[in-house]
């Protein structure tokens, strides 16, 4: 094995980075929903009858703002922080717009729709999606910054004695 194959450190790829932060903004906002929800003892959508569509929608279009959105902050060189607080507002902003929008196409009414809402904004709900958006973005972005190299163990190094 030739030594100009190894990466001497140095960023990690804006598509590796984005796959990497998106995977970890999914997981993180199930289980913090989930974990809320418990704490809580409330359904994230309270309302009866509307079933897994509002939140179904409302996750997938945070994770596409999160997404596109971090995606902006980190193709160009050097990437921002201040990427992380414009990405987390956007996936806010189109968890609620999801869920708006898959709460009317179940068949509520406006009026129910905007309550629910209105709701997850000015509930913990919705400072944990704000939340792991921030946290995932933030993240995303310190891995297009980092210089750092691989770990190694100490007897990896080759000028050893």
């Amino acid at each position: 094995m030739s030594g100009a194959a190894e990466s001497g450190g140095g960023p990690v790829r804006p598509v590796t980075a984005l796959a990497f932060a998106t995977a970890a903004f999914v997981a993180l906002l199930i289980f913090g929903l989930g974990t809320t929800s418990l704490a809580l003892n409330e359904d994230v959508v309270a309302t009866p009858g509307l079933g897994q569509i509002p939140g179904i929608t409302a996750t997938v279009l945070a994770t596409a703002a999160f997404a596109t959105g971090l995606w902006a902050a980190v193709r160009r060189p050097p990437a921002s922080y201040w990427g992380a607080a414009w990405t987390s507002a956007a996936t806010f902003l189109a968890y609620l717009a999801g869920l708006w929008f898959g709460a009317v196409a179940t068949g509520a009414g406006l009026a129910v729709a905007g309550a629910i809402t209105g709701r997850i904004a000015t509930t913990w709900f919705g400072l944990v999606v704000a939340g792991a958006a921030l946290v995932c973005s933030w993240g995303g972005i310190a891995l297009v910054r980092t210089r750092a190299g691989r770990p190694r163990w100490p007897w990896e190094d080759e000028f050893d004695e």
